[in-house]
């Protein structure tokens, strides 16, 4: 059976899926920028070729949301042009392309969780360029699907979750915004749902093609999460730093933040069957497996 390859393989979803692949038994290249750059056509064209996989997934992207706004080509170049190039490199071969997006296209107005009919209207460089990624994806390749997921964290690479298990190591007591909600989404869920894609197009089922949002169950807020964060990882370190609640006025940033991401996963659910495990549960499984020698549990 023809691979997967995973454009986007030194990050933190692309490193996740490339290992549960492994323990799947699922054939599955990885291709990280130093292998292709998603910049150069060239580079990606021939990367499919030499592949010729059965699907494609762009996991690469540009994803320093404050750095984004003195940097907006550096952005755009990875997180707009370069998924131009894989869609219509995708378009080309054609082989389905699966692409990851983000919750940040969204401005955090509307009161309820988003669901994929939501108009966007992103309120940040790096936003506005994965707005454009996704508009891109849409007019190169027909055969696509588009996942939106948030506030994402992993045993790999830098993450949310992992400065808080640093925070808590080093401080006496952590500030943490509690006026912005949504829905904190493990790198091991989404490489489930990839797979779960995966399945559903080898199974020649009549794929659903277009835009699916998929995060974690249930809803909390920044400060929220770094409470479970620190409350899970007081059984290894004995450590139990108090977590303060503080508005995003007290924590001024160069990129403004949605005040509301909760994406609503249900018509993934309903169309590839999967929905992400309870974040508490996985939040807790990660602590103990960055806190653990690293062991990822599956």
């Amino acid at each position: 059976m023809a691979p997967l390859l995973v454009f986007g393989a030194g990050g933190q979803v692309g490193r996740e899926l490339l290992g549960l692949a492994e323990v799947r038994g699922i054939e599955a290249v990885g291709l990280a920028r130093a292998d292709a750059d998603i910049t150069d056509p060239g580079a990606v064209r021939r990367a499919i070729a030499r592949h010729a996989p059965r699907l494609i997934v762009n996991a690469a992207a540009y994803t320093a949301v404050d750095k984004a706004e003195s940097e907006p080509q550096a952005a755009a170049s990875v997180n707009a042009e370069g998924a131009a190039i894989i869609a219509r490199a995708a378009a080309e071969a054609g082989t389905p392309l699966v692409h990851i997006s983000t919750d940040y296209v969204f401005d955090g107005a509307k009161a309820a969780a988003y669901d994929e009919s939501d108009p966007v209207s992103p309120l940040g460089i790096y936003g506005q360029t994965k707005a454009a990624g996704e508009a891109a994806v849409r007019a190169a390749q027909p055969q696509h699907v588009i996942l939106r997921t948030a506030w994402v964290y992993g045993v790999f690479g830098a993450n949310f979750l992992k400065t808080m298990l640093r925070l808590a190591g080093e401080r006496d007591s952590l500030r943490v915004v509690a006026d912005q909600r949504g829905c904190p989404t493990s790198t091991i869920d989404i490489a489930e749902a990839i797979l779960a894609i995966d399945r559903a197009i080898a199974a020649e089922k009549a794929c659903s093609w277009g835009t699916y949002h998929f995060a974690g169950t249930g809803v909390t807020t920044w400060h929220g999460f770094a409470s479970e964060i620190v409350a899970a990882q007081k059984a290894f370190t004995g450590r139990d730093p108090p977590v303060a609640a503080i508005t995003t006025a007290e924590y001024p940033t160069p990129a403004r933040r949605p005040a509301n991401s909760e994406l609503d996963s249900s018509r993934f659910a309903a169309t590839f069957g999967y929905r992400a495990a309870p974040w508490q549960e996985r939040v807790r499984e990660a602590v103990a497996a960055v806190l653990c020698a690293g062991t990822v549990p599956r």
